[in-house]
């Protein structure tokens, strides 16, 4: 118990914020809760709960990234002599168990420097758009690339890298573990229950959005490391310009000069869902599942290539990057909300 922190971060999240820190409290020495200017009772709840908060200035840009460092800091401030730390967005309940199993896995494998587990939907049930997030979170167990935004890192070798990129705006748990893995770590996915989400997303606007940042980060993440041998997100950036932007330019330019016959161009986005389709359904989706997983990969080709394009834009005019939020409401009710 002594050896392990909990940082949770959070904006607003309301009755969401409160299962999450509930879920952790009294599990570990120590836990902060790190604010990113929340306009709700968000910062009286926590201290409520116990919970030590840091409120992030507001005049500095807010991302995930800097409130995570936030954190980490506020712990080891209290308490430096912790070995882990856990952190949890401010959407998610710790599962029970989790912590434990977590733990064991750092005390006993000393090259993992990162160790996380399954997170799942709430209420998948609530829009599709709520089970195309379970279905992207159900990833192979064993050695990884990278983790998500809940995790349990090894502090010492989170030190050593210098934390998280505070000016991410997404993608920042991707980016830190390429720089871990560098340094000799290992980032493990175990076969194990580790939190619950609560996405609240029921809009298509909401989906195209977090589609969009998508985007960005991997526009961002090929920026940053996109040189061999890590080749981070290569690949990736290329085939969201390939089908989000070359594919649908060539489409319009040339439809008419080749009466039509470039429209054959066409068919490889079918041929690209049928692909993602036969992935899902041999990792053991249903075939509906399968299906709205290939679907939705092909149909996010063209809000990551608008990501992509934000990205360079901003890059070539040099403007500051801007958080993209898809879900900027607070929920005052745990219920599933249908809305397609």
């Amino acid at each position: 118990m002594s050896k392990l922190g909990i940082v949770a971060i959070g904006r607003n999240e309301g009755d969401r914020l409160q299962q999450c820190l509930q879920s952790v409290v009294g599990r570990a020495a120590q836990v902060i809760y790190v604010d990113s200017g929340s306009t709700d009772a968000s910062v009286e709840l926590a201290r409520s709960l116990g919970v030590n908060v840091v409120e992030l200035d507001l005049s500095i840009p807010f991302t995930a990234a800097r409130a995570r460092n936030a954190g980490l800091a506020r712990l080891l401030e209290i308490a430096p002599d912790l070995n882990y730390v856990q952190f949890v967005d401010g959407d998610c309940e710790v599962v029970e168990g989790w912590l434990e199993q977590a733990q064991k896995v750092l005390n006993t494998q000393p090259d993992v420097v990162v160790v996380c587990g399954r997170r799942r939907e709430r209420y998948p049930e609530a829009s599709i758009y709520n089970h195309l997030c379970d279905l992207e979170w159900d990833t192979p167990i064993g050695e990884a690339k990278a983790c998500g935004g809940d995790a349990m890192m090894r502090i010492s070798a989170l030190q050593a890298v210098g934390g998280y990129n505070p000016y991410l705006i997404a993608g920042e748990e991707p980016e830190l573990c390429v720089r871990l893995r560098q340094k000799g770590g290992k980032i493990l996915r175990i076969n194990a229950e580790m939190t619950l989400h609560d996405a609240q997303m029921t809009r298509f606007g909401q989906w195209w959005k977090r589609s969009v940042r998508a985007g960005y980060a991997y526009a961002e993440g090929s920026w940053l490391h996109g040189a061999p041998p890590e080749c981070h997100w290569v690949k990736e950036s290329r085939s969201i310009r390939l089908w989000g932007l070359i594919i649908p330019a060539l489409l319009l330019t040339t439809a008419i000069p080749t009466h039509g016959f470039s429209l054959l161009l066409l068919a490889g986005y079918p041929l690209m869902a049928y692909r993602a389709y036969r992935f899902a359904h041999r990792s053991g989706r249903t075939r509906i599942e399968a299906w709205l997983f290939g679907l939705a990969c092909a149909l996010a080709k063209f809000p990551q290539a608008q990501g992509q394009v934000r990205f360079y834009w901003g890059k070539l005019f040099r403007r500051p990057s801007r958080l993209i939020e898809y879900n900027t409401s607070t929920s005052k009710s745990n219920k599933p909300v249908i809305d397609f």
